[in-house]
């Protein structure tokens, strides 16, 4: 079976998307451990519109927190403290797509991390860059913060605008495989999903 995190560098990175290609291209389950915020339209709802097979089973997260926030802050208010020891692989057979909240070092209780859990879960990574202003930068020390906890990195997904000169460095200077790229678009629909997905489906 094959598992893959996918977390970001930063926020609002493009991570939902490229789970939802990636869970397309394997025809794998999905699973967001943590929602914080848009109960009423999460991210496991947003990837269930996008996803075309009939194979993909979608788990129900570990958590369900009302307020869009760090998650250690979100459960807080609802005077809930996440434990990290119920956040459990959901039991299938199929391959399997995790998608974290926010980046590596977003804390989920006063001591456990994004990045915690995903070396406990003991699944490779794969990284969702954006080019902005900073994102080598970020992007760098996501891989730094993975390399250090021996956290294997299956690849990198350069999401929306496309700069090559930023993306070029942060390939030679890691020497992390990319996986592929998805350009900005406004209306993203079932069917862009679908023919995005068949990039990936001889590189995972």
């Amino acid at each position: 079976m094959k598992r893959y995190f996918v977390t970001g560098i930063d926020t609002n990175v493009g991570k939902t998307i490229a789970a939802a290609v990636l869970t397309e291209a394997l025809e794998a389950d999905y699973w967001k451990p943590i929602q914080s915020g848009e109960l009423e339209n999460s991210d496991t709802s947003k990837v269930k519109t996008l996803v075309q097979n009939k194979k993909t089973v979608f788990h129900p997260e570990s958590y369900q927190l009302k307020v869009p926030a760090s998650p250690h802050y979100s459960a807080a208010l609802e005077n809930i403290q996440i434990d990290e020891n119920n956040i459990k692989l959901p039991s299938t057979t199929n391959d399997l797509i995790i998608e974290g909240a926010g980046g590596l070092f977003v804390p989920l209780n006063d001591t456990y991390l994004i990045i915690d859990l995903i070396e406990a879960l003991q699944v490779p990574v794969v990284l969702v860059s954006k080019n902005y202003l900073g994102s080598i930068n970020h992007t760098l020390l996501s891989i730094y913060a993975l390399q250090q906890k021996n956290i294997p990195i299956a690849g990198i997904i350069f999401n929306g605008d496309t700069t090559p000169s930023t993306e070029d460095y942060i390939l030679q200077y890691t020497g992390v495989k990319r996986l592929g790229s998805l350009e900005w678009q406004e209306n993203i629909s079932a069917n862009w999903i679908h023919q995005k997905s068949k990039k990936f489906q001889q590189i995972l």
